[in-house]
């Protein structure tokens, strides 16, 4: 019966989505689709890992807190130009809430996630810890916004100039473009989500050790690995492609080490 009320959950978040994506399909071009479908591909995978590892009231937590607060820093970026500098975003991430689309909030909970489990792997060598004090929860947020912003060192120029996601309104900044702002902005947000997220839950209730359980543990890697090889063969400009394999590579392969030696003695 808890494992028919698990599906029953995910089935309740995917319904939504899953209408999205039509309604997406009826009147954007492909490549649209082919975002929205991503985004909300990218959600479920990293909303089934959080629940093996965190659990269903953990995992909601941290997807609520995710979505409002990125949906907000967005909204406030595009129209106040708050956190990121001033930016107005174009069709090609299809439907919106206000001036942001859909996909960007449920991109900041899946990468928000992915940087929590690699942190936790990098400081504590393992993918979740239970009642840990503040500093630890501030060194985990900090490292967890670092890694998040790391794959928008490549991520941000690809989806300026090569997707035209969205237009800067400052089109000279530091970074091929990108004002230093944005990443600042990124660093911002990503910590307080990762840090509030861990005060709320204060706990969290660790499943016992399964193969859904280290797979799960595993996957958060495994996106960010292939986040990095996708920036190294597509990403533009040029130079952003070396930028991803040691901004990304190297958490990377440390974290896929750490989980190793996690899974041998789990």
């Amino acid at each position: 019966m808890k494992q028919t009320n698990r599906w029953m959950g995910f089935v309740i978040v995917a319904l939504p989505l899953a209408a999205l994506l039509g309604f997406t399909a009826l009147s954007y071009p492909r490549i649209t689709i082919a975002l929205v479908a991503a985004s909300i591909g990218l959600f479920l995978v990293s909303a089934w890992a959080a629940r093996e590892l965190l659990g269903t009231r953990v995992m909601a937590i941290f997807a609520a807190l995710a979505l409002a607060m990125g949906w907000f820093a967005e909204q406030m970026g595009s129209s106040r130009g708050w956190f990121f500098g001033r930016y107005t975003y174009t069709d090609v991430l299809g439907p919106r809430l206000g001036d942001v689309p859909f996909a960007i909030p449920l991109m900041w909970f899946a990468l928000c996630f992915i940087g929590y489990v690699i942190a936790q792997f990098l400081l504590w060598r393992q993918p979740v810890s239970e009642g840990q004090s503040m500093p630890k929860v501030a060194l985990t947020s900090l490292l967890a916004a670092m890694l998040v912003t790391a794959f928008d060192l490549g991520a941000d120029p690809y989806f300026v100039f090569v997707l035209k996601a969205w237009i800067m309104q400052k089109t000279d900044g530091g970074w091929f473009g990108e004002t230093l702002q944005g990443f600042a902005g990124w660093m911002l947000i990503s910590f307080l989500i990762v840090l509030i997220f861990q005060r709320l839950a204060k706990t969290a209730v660790i499943a016992p050790i399964s193969p859904h359980h280290k797979l799960a543990a595993f996957l958060p890697i495994g996106i960010y690995a292939s986040a990095m090889v996708f920036q190294m063969l597509f990403s533009q400009p040029i130079e952003t492609r070396a930028v991803a394999l040691f901004a990304m590579g190297i958490p990377t392969l440390a974290c896929a080490v750490a989980w190793w030696q996690w899974k041998e003695k789990a």
